[in-house]
């Protein structure tokens, strides 16, 4: 239904005259009259009876009348739904247990008035798909690229940089090490069946893999987290890595142990992406208040993969 012809009528209806209406609507008389007359073509009815002293409605057009403005209300909401501000801040995280979600759940704490609609997509290329499209505002992802090679109009900033740690179970050979080096995990078995080929992680665990000659383990089905602690706290010889920050619930006859990677730390590089002409203000505010938590390791020695 065309909705100036909805809006006309509701402009004749409360004006009782079509003069009257073309005037607050700024356009002639004879385009309220094509504009009624298209609008009861439409409908199948008379919606108004002219007479000597205006514009009478018809039986059918005050039933009709406070149809016509709900739709006209409809569309102010509809509107305004999308209107930079009006709307939720639509953004990314790859795991809602995982750093990323740390972080905007920091961001709500500052900023309780800014409305977030947090989404999981699969993996970067997906979430930089759906932030070109306008599908969400923003994602937290490792970026494998270097940001000239991302596609146009399409920006990324590295926002924090996550410390890996090994999680192993008491019966491992590291359960009652404080720290260990990556150069001493050589030869023994961590396991990540959660890895999948093509993705930004595997990225990342690959080059770690590679870098210190590393044996990651990715056979057997993922068949979620607690399965993957119930293994990890029953073998003497199955470790595996996770954030610093990846929140983790677990019973306590497991007595999983969290283990300290350093000289160097292996940091999981996440990164925020936007598109560079999104004008939702919230997306700034995000920005600003990322960019004011940068973590500084001080002097530890961390690594990246190189297209970090």
């Amino acid at each position: 239904m065309n909705l100036d012809a909805v809006r006309t009528f509701v402009a004749v209806a409360d004006a009782g005259q079509f003069q009257e209406a073309a005037a607050n609507l700024s356009i002639t008389q004879q385009a309220v009259s094509k504009r009624i007359s298209a609008l009861e073509k439409e409908l199948g009815v008379r919606l108004f009876t002219r007479t000597a002293r205006g514009a009478q409605l018809t039986i059918d057009g005050q039933v009709f009348r406070p149809h016509a403005r709900d739709l006209l209300q409809a569309a102010e909401r509809a509107a305004a739904s999308v209107q930079p501000g009006s709307r939720a801040l639509r953004v990314d995280v790859i795991g809602r247990r995982l750093a990323p979600a740390d972080l905007l759940r920091d961001f709500h704490r500052v900023h309780p008035e800014t409305e977030l609609d947090v989404v999981t997509l699969f993996d970067a290329d997906t979430a930089i798909a759906a932030v070109r499209s306008g599908t969400i505002d923003a994602s937290f992802r490792a970026v494998t690229v270097p940001t000239r090679q991302l596609p146009d109009g399409i920006e990324a900033a590295r926002v924090l940089d996550e410390p890996v740690q090994l999680l192993t179970g008491p019966a491992h050979e590291f359960a009652a090490a404080r720290t260990v080096t990556p150069a001493q995990l050589a030869g023994h078995r961590i396991w990540m069946p959660g890895i999948v080929a093509g993705t930004e992680w595997a990225a990342y665990y690959d080059e770690l893999a590679a870098a210190f000659r590393l044996t990651i383990e990715v056979t057997g089905p993922d068949f979620g987290t607690d399965p993957l602690l119930d293994t990890i706290a029953d073998s003497s010889v199955l470790a595996t890595f996770v954030g610093e920050q990846t929140r983790f619930v677990w019973p306590t006859d497991h007595d999983l142990r969290r283990i300290a990677v350093h000289d160097p730390t292996p940091v999981y590089p996440h990164s925020l992406i936007w598109r560079s002409d999104n004008p939702h203000p919230a997306l700034t505010t995000l920005r600003d208040h990322l960019g004011s938590k940068r973590p500084d390791h001080g002097d530890a020695e961390t690594w990246t993969p190189k297209w970090a």
